[in-house]
This record gives C-alpha cells, structure tokens and sequence, in this order.
C-alpha cells in the first residue's frame, strides 16, 4: 500500500510563505502525475496544482503565480511553494498521486493564514 504523508502546514501572516512537503512511500517516478488538493472549511475538496510524469505542471486560476509545484524523484517527495498566501488559501491541503488509474491520498496538512 502506498503512503503519502504531508508535512509543512502551520499558521502564517497574510502575504507570508510556507512550503509543504508530501513523502511518498515508494519511487514516483513512475506516477503518471502527482497533485495537491485543498479543502477549506465547509467546503468541496479542489485542485490547486499538478505534475505530470513529464514535470508539466498546472495550477489553479486561485494559486497562478503565488503557488509552485515541484517534485523530486531520487526523495520520492512532491514539494508545494506558496507565497503571498491570503486568508482564503485557508484549508487542509491533501497530496495525491496516480498511478496506473489508482488515487493514493494523503491524511493532509493544515495551513492557516490569518494575523
């Protein structure tokens, strides 16, 4: 069974950074993409980036030109920059991977952005 552990949340300052990590249990080399979600409070879980295999990445309208996503296959971890957070960027941000048709989630990582 494949693991993906979150790591990285934790209450910041509007305007200010946090980078979350995502361990996965086994090589993502293979992982036809990996992605992040977030589910903020009373709501719907959403994309926020992905990653394909290739290392094309995509981002939601929300995130664009604040949030990175980022991989490294030799420490099988996915990597989520995000700077200039906002108070509604405010969720549990859960890492995802696919391989071969099957979702793997993690138990996900808060964030906090408040003052």
């Amino acid at each position: 069974q494949v693991q993906l552990v979150e790591s990285g949340g934790g209450l910041v300052q509007p305007g200010g950074s946090l980078r979350l990590s995502c361990a996965v249990s086994r090589s993502i080399f293979t992982f036809d993409r990996m992605g992040w979600y977030r589910q903020a409070p009373g709501k719907e879980r959403e994309l926020v980036a992905l990653i394909t295999w290739g290392g094309t990445t995509s981002y939601a309208d929300a995130v664009k030109g604040r949030f990175t996503i980022s991989k490294d296959n030799a420490k099988n971890t996915v990597y989520l920059q995000m700077n200039n957070l906002k108070s509604e960027d405010t969720a549990v941000y859960h890492c995802n991977g696919r391989d071969n048709g099957m979702d793997y989630w993690g138990k996900g990582t808060l964030v906090t952005v408040s003052s």
